[in-house]
């Protein structure tokens, strides 16, 4: 699934200009194969970083400079609670969003964001020509 999920990303934004992951955790595995297979920037955040690679940023107050040039902002599993500060930030910086929430949990679809079936990866996508409200 991971990999059906990497490569829908490697496939739709070969040419993004930087593509940021919010709340990376202890999982590095998605960004890591980016990095692996597109020549750009990939950033990870997480407000509590465990690796010198992570950037320390809190999304309910972010450091906008780290998302000024992203063309994609994605999130693995966030909390419910974190999904509006996400979308708000992609908005503002005019990215593509991608949502993954856990395979029990259904997130609350708005307005433009579509549920994706790619392969064994199910996750949310809202593009930045249809985010604003």
């Amino acid at each position: 699934m991971w990999k059906d999920f990497s490569n829908y990303i490697i496939a739709n934004y070969r040419n993004a200009s930087l593509i940021v992951e919010v709340g990376v955790g202890g999982f590095p595995l998605v960004a890591f194969t980016l990095q692996e297979y597109l020549n750009m920037d990939i950033i990870m955040t997480d407000i509590k970083p465990y690796h010198d690679q992570i950037v320390v940023d809190d999304i309910t107050n972010p450091n906008i400079n780290i998302y000024k040039n992203a063309s994609l902002i994605y999130s693995i599993r966030p909390p419910e609670e974190l999904q509006p500060y996400i979308k708000k930030v992609a908005v503002m910086v005019g990215a593509d969003l991608i949502i993954k929430p856990l395979s029990t949990e259904f997130i609350k679809p708005d307005k433009g964001m579509k549920l994706i079936n790619y392969k064994k990866a199910i996750f949310y996508q809202k593009c930045n020509n249809e985010m604003a409200e």
